[in-house]
């Protein structure tokens, strides 16, 4: 059945089969090895930054899916000013990847960006059938994040140098297994073209994955969760 309305209601006007998911990114950092997590959080940050506006250029969607830190509001504005302004460790992170006006932006509830919140709804209005997804951080949000992605059938970016982890150990292995359960491709944020009908990859023309309906690559069968009798 086709929606009521196209751009629900006026919240979600773009159009777009690609969005860029930046995850947990409007971050305190007070918690338990946070400390070992900015410095590797910061080099993040700049390389996401130029993504980020390489996709508001390219006019592809960008949300934010954010923890509600401390006690639950529901005011992301709120969040965001404490992490501007307040003595807060995740203050420099913060401040390179504030939201811009045109941005979108998720309040999530436990690790998935996807359990009990709206972003499913917004993608489907969006458009959107491959995500972009970085942030924080790789072994825990962004992995439960991109199983959920994956079970609803979307195709998956993670740039191996757009999430990072407390342990970078724990972040690689997390980064293979999404690779090599979830499907994700872990090209580098630098070389990854975007626009509003797919994502490519410069520098390797064979690797470029078109998205459009006319030209979209037949997909091999996904992986069955259950071992092989």
């Amino acid at each position: 059945m086709p929606p009521r309305n196209d751009d629900l209601h006026g919240n979600a006007p773009d159009d777009s089969r690609v969005a860029l998911v930046l995850v947990d990114v409007i971050n305190d950092l007070e918690f338990e090895g946070a400390d070992r997590l900015l410095p590797q959080a910061l080099a993040m940050a700049d390389r996401l930054a130029a993504l980020a506006a390489r996709a508001r250029r390219a006019r592809v969607p960008v949300v934010y899916v954010n923890d509600n830190f401390g006690r639950w509001r529901s005011d992301f504005r709120t969040l965001l000013d404490r992490c501007l302004r307040g003595p807060v460790r995740g203050r420099p992170l913060a401040r390179r990847l504030r939201p811009r006006a045109t941005d979108y932006v998720v309040l999530k509830t436990k690790h998935s960006g996807f359990y009990a919140t709206p972003l499913e709804l917004l993608l489907r209005y969006l458009k959107a059938e491959t995500l972009v997804l970085t942030g924080l951080t790789g072994d825990r949000c962004v992995l439960f994040t991109a199983a959920d992605a994956f079970m609803r059938d979307f195709e998956l970016f993670v740039p191996a140098d757009g999430t990072v982890s407390i342990e970078p150990e724990h972040n690689a292995h997390a980064l293979t297994e999404m690779a090599r359960l979830l499907d994700a491709d872990l090209t580098d944020s630098i070389r990854l073209a975007l626009s509003r009908s797919g994502v490519s990859t410069r520098g390797r023309a064979a690797a470029a994955r078109p998205r459009s309906a006319r030209e979209r690559p037949a997909r091999p069968a996904r992986r069955s969760h259950a071992p092989a009798a």
